[in-house]
């Protein structure tokens, strides 16, 4: 359920805190990370990592019949979820505007856990220095500065198509894991009392 500009329905943090506090909390899934939900998230959402919500949305779709927000690092990875359950037919889906990232700036409540680097961060880390490390080693082997031109490529492409084949492979690290989430933990945590 795309807007008419093409963007999926958003919720601003106000109006997400408003609704948790009056007792009308919709279905909070976060689709990031087990790591980066361990990290810090909203209260009483559920973690329902983007590659699991991608592979088995058909499944998921008879447990969200609800009004549902959609929460990540700062509302990408979100858009990425609701296109992929709005395609399975979900109706009520909305996209918290700035995601977690948001919802922190605004010192609403969060629980946290064992902190680790966004995955964000982490692919900036690791694009910077594969690019810093090639144009140092460009000056004895001239040929490795397309090394550099290819990160460059690879990210510019990653802007251009919203995606990011750095950042799906650094989620596989164990490091990015955190506890395992599985397709029956999330169908049991949705049909069980909310938290």
């Amino acid at each position: 359920m795309t807007t008419p500009t093409g963007t999926p329905p958003a919720l601003d943090v106000p109006a997400l805190h408003h609704l948790i506090t009056t007792g009308h909390a919709p279905r909070l899934i976060d689709v990031r990370t087990p790591a980066e939900f361990e990290t810090a998230h909203i209260p009483g959402s559920y973690n329902v990592p983007l590659d699991l919500l991608r592979e088995h949305r058909d499944e998921l779709r008879n447990h969200l019949g609800e009004q549902v927000v959609l929460v990540c690092r700062s509302g990408q990875r979100a858009a990425q979820a609701e296109q992929a359950l709005a395609g399975a037919g979900l109706p009520n889906l909305r996209v918290l505007t700035g995601g977690i990232a948001a919802w922190q700036a605004a010192q609403a409540p969060v629980t946290t856990g064992t902190p680790r680097w966004d995955l964000e961060r982490q692919v900036r880390l690791v694009a910077g220095g594969i690019v810093l490390t090639a144009v140092l080693a460009s000056t004895l082997a001239e040929q490795v500065k397309w090394v550099a031109a290819f990160i460059g490529a690879g990210l510019s492409f990653a802007a251009l198509t919203n995606t990011c084949a750095m950042g799906m492979l650094l989620a596989r690290l164990p490091y990015n894991r955190g506890p395992r989430t599985d397709l029956d933990q999330v169908v049991t945590a949705l049909t069980g009392d909310r938290r």
